[in-house]
């Protein structure tokens, strides 16, 4: 595998959220693939079951703390990363958090809780990422996105305003450091299995099922198969883009079964 298109042999890797969900599984595809990986997170019990996990497959992993909230802990959880690693080329900029509130509810409180990790916390994560890449040759730069980035939903503005920031983030990244050899892409994911959705009530999951034409929410592997894709040489040549991983549902949604 080593020298294919597809293969991260040799590469080390930053996940930050990679304590579960969707930052659990690009960690593990990020290993599957042949990179060594730090995992950062606030959930070190969980980061720990996550290292054994990577571990098996052959990689080495280590787990540094870093809660987003604060953003004097960025940077040194980058450094104490790559001293571990002993090299950065691939950062998955994961981690988040939600508050389920309507637009009239909405304080000052909850928008400084969500954006304050949903952007503020990514956009420095990515700038960190790109200080050491732009003087370092290069690398690969994923963040998450959302179909919230695309289309409204009731009473999630707020991850729906941050996420929608993400997506510009990522192409004004991608064309800043282009020069650099470092490229910048973002997963749009749709409903995934994660400790987020569980909590959704059955009509709701009824609903999601009945809507997104797969009929059925995906799982923490298909975003991070992508993840892999964006972390090879295979993507070399995209940059500034943002992949919908979503069962169809940004493309339409199916018509109810017509009988007559």
């Amino acid at each position: 595998m080593e020298g294919h298109p597809f293969s991260l042999a040799g590469r080390r890797a930053i996940v930050t959220g990679a304590s579960h969900g969707i930052g659990e599984g690009i960690a593990l595809a990020l290993a599957g693939a042949g990179a060594d990986v730090a995992l950062l997170s606030r959930g070190i019990d969980d980061l720990r079951r996550v290292q054994t996990r990577v571990e098996a497959l052959g990689r080495r992993a280590h787990v540094v703390p870093l809660d987003l909230s604060r953003l004097d802990e960025i940077a040194p959880a980058f450094e104490k990363s790559i001293d571990h690693l002993g090299g950065l080329d691939i950062v998955a900029n994961v981690a988040g958090n939600q508050r389920r509130r309507s637009i009239l509810d909405v304080t000052l409180d909850d928008w400084n809780f969500v954006l304050d990790v949903q952007l503020r916390g990514a956009f420095f994560v990515g700038q960190e990422a790109g200080r050491y890449m732009s003087a370092h040759g290069g690398g690969k730069i994923i963040h998450i996105a959302s179909m919230t980035s695309y289309r409204g939903f009731s009473d999630i503005a707020l991850y729906g305003i941050a996420k929608t920031g993400v997506v510009g983030m990522t192409r004004y990244m991608a064309v800043e450091w282009a020069r650099y050899d470092i490229q910048v892409n973002a997963i749009a994911p749709g409903w995934i299995e994660t400790p987020m959705t569980a909590t959704m009530v059955p009509s709701r999951r009824r609903w999601v099922e009945e809507h997104v034409p797969r009929g059925s929410f995906g799982t923490p592997a298909d975003i991070g198969h992508l993840a892999v894709y964006l972390a090879s040489p295979a993507s070399d040549y995209i940059t500034g883009q943002t992949f919908a991983v979503d069962g169809g549902f940004l493309a339409g949604n199916p018509w109810p079964t017509l009988t007559s």
